[in-house]
């Protein structure tokens, strides 16, 4: 059931990583999220790990910083007294070895970063386009998998930031996003209690992003066969699939949820995203 404030979620973390699996719109749905967030009157700062150019895109005139692995090792060392040690394993192209060869550090000094800017007071919210949903497991669990391995030393120390982070629901919460569709919803759920049991975090309202809710249109008023009677036909039972879906979805997973609608179009840009974002807003502002 959606929440009487879809927002509420925003003001209650400060960090809050997006995830779901791909073509569900998890970076639409990152940018819905700042750009309402930002409406609702919070500092924003959206980070993107993928290193693909929609969210700057999707939102002109908001801060997007893009973190990589191999960027935020360097930064690591650079910031642990090894500046020279940092350049010459950039500039020799081992340092992008190091962060993908050793399993765990890549995601750590991602996460590290993060923990960083979320520590820096310099944003009331941290919107984090995160890694696709099987990954989003192992991501989360990085910091848990070299706390049973590392015993002591930096990374260490790193990594028990980071899952004290991750396990205080006032730093953060993951956002999941899904379609109302059987088999995104199925994954969804999945991925929810995977979250829950091995990693311990937060979760928030799920998104289900392109609902198509509107009422029933009266398809029995076209004439029979006409391509005007087919389309309502077929709206009324993509409606029908959504709603059930949805409710579905709320039987089995005990969770609030936020419905995006569907847009018209098959490219999603900025205008859209503000309107979408400013009609989350506004069921706030009314709640």
């Amino acid at each position: 059931m959606p929440p009487k404030d879809p927002l509420q979620f925003l003001t209650t973390a400060r960090v809050a990583i997006v995830a779901g699996k791909g073509g569900v719109g998890k970076t639409t749905v990152t940018a819905v999220l700042a750009r309402a967030a930002i409406l609702s009157g919070l500092r924003v700062l959206v980070v993107e790990l993928d290193g693909k150019p929609t969210l700057a895109e999707l939102l002109p005139g908001v801060e997007v910083q893009h973190i990589s692995a191999s960027a935020a090792l360097a930064e690591y060392l650079d910031t642990h007294g090894l500046s020279r040690v940092a350049k010459r394993l950039a500039t020799s192209g081992i340092i992008d070895v190091v962060a993908t060869a050793s399993p765990g550090i890549d995601d750590i000094v991602v996460l590290g970063k993060i923990k960083q800017l979320e520590r820096s007071g310099q944003y009331d919210l941290v919107v984090v386009d995160g890694p696709a949903a099987g990954h989003a497991i192992t991501f989360l669990l990085a910091a848990k998998g070299l706390l049973s391995t590392v015993r002591g030393g930096p990374i260490a120390t790193q990594a028990t930031d980071v899952a004290a982070m991750l396990a205080d629901p006032s730093r953060c919460q993951v956002v999941l996003v899904t379609l109302p569709e059987a088999t995104p919803v199925n994954e969804v759920v999945e991925t929810a209690y995977a979250l829950e049991d091995r990693v311990g975090v937060h979760l928030a309202p799920v998104v289900v992003n392109a609902v198509d809710d509107g009422a029933q249109l009266p398809a029995e008023a076209a004439p029979e066969g006409s391509a005007l009677r087919q389309a309502a036909e077929f709206r009324n039972a993509r409606r029908a699939l959504h709603a059930a879906e949805c409710a579905r979805l709320g039987v089995e997973l005990a969770l609030p949820q936020v419905h995006l609608p569907a847009v018209a179009g098959a490219v999603l840009d900025a205008v859209a995203v503000d309107r979408l974002a400013a009609t989350w807003a506004l069921e706030a502002g009314s709640a």
